[in-house]
């Protein structure tokens, strides 16, 4: 194994919660929820490998991100929580049934067991606007022009829905740089798995943890259908569907997501309940 460590970001003090990020992504795309829970938990936000600033020259596959991913959690002294966004939500479910007893609860977000997309066809105009629009918004975040006259004609039309100024902020400060910062490795490895195909709804009963899956109704990357069919194979598991929201929708709503999941937290005794009112708030 080439890669001796990940590159990752702690922030906070208390109960740990390993957050991981989805495809392309950093520890830096899940800072919506860092912000949040740092003042309360432990935050734990690697770039997984391939990713960010962990860097690597050799090929990799999946089940690789585990074995990085267990160094992380033999690293802690108590059993933390796990907050994964799409594909990390599904390491976080794999993380879960390799060390049941090193994880308190689980947070996923339009993720999958059995993930299924129905993202249509990309044409060369799809390609072309996408990459017109995400050049000129990481010169000008959140430009109204650009959002209307291209952002809304390229890609960006299935990954949100709710085109505010605030959404393309978070990709040109978060998005951008991940996806720059992708290696091919990391893109071969995740192929892979893809082809392959992945399930394992069969070995969700085995996960006795409080989940909480949120689902977002218009997300073609991952179905909330699948998400829904993954809640209701978890023996403990609350599912939420956010209407006008798709895969990215923790930029799109990102303090609603914090506050359900800080109800959540408060209810299963892992956030206190005198903890200042602005969190329970997401700010």
């Amino acid at each position: 194994m080439e890669l001796s460590e990940l590159s990752v970001e702690y922030r906070g003090q208390g109960m740990p919660i390993l957050c991981l990020h989805g495809h392309p992504g950093t520890g830096r795309c899940m800072a919506i929820f860092t912000d949040y829970l740092s003042p309360y938990f432990r935050t734990i936000a690697p770039d997984l490998r391939g990713y960010g600033r962990s860097r690597t020259t050799q090929p990799f596959t999946m089940a690789q991100h585990l074995e990085d991913l267990s160094v992380l959690l033999t690293q802690l002294d108590q059993p933390c929580l796990l907050l994964g966004w799409s594909l990390g939500g599904i390491l976080a479910l794999e993380l879960a049934l390799q060390h049941p007893g090193k994880i308190a609860g689980i947070i996923l977000v339009g993720t999958a067991a059995k993930p299924v997309g129905r993202h249509p066809a990309i044409t060369w105009q799809d390609n072309l606007l996408t990459g017109l629009a995400g050049v000129i918004n990481w010169l000008i975040p959140g430009w109204s022009w650009n959002i209307a006259t291209l952002g809304q004609r390229s890609l960006f039309r299935h990954l949100i829905s709710q085109h505010s100024a605030q959404a393309y902020r978070r990709i040109a400060e978060e998005g951008t740089p991940a996806f720059l910062q992708t290696s091919n490795r990391a893109n071969r490895a995740l192929g892979m798995a893809l082809r392959q195909g992945y399930n394992r709804l069969g070995e969700l009963h085995r996960i006795h943890q409080p989940c909480l899956m949120l689902a977002a109704a218009n997300d073609v990357h991952i179905t909330p259908e699948s998400s829904q069919e993954t809640a209701n194979a978890l023996p403990n598991c609350e599912w939420r569907l956010y209407d006008n929201v798709a895969h990215l929708m923790p930029w799109e709503i990102g303090p609603q997501l914090c506050h359900d999941m800080g109800d959540w937290l408060e209810r299963y005794g892992f956030l206190q309940l005198d903890a200042p009112s602005d969190a329970k708030d997401g700010r």
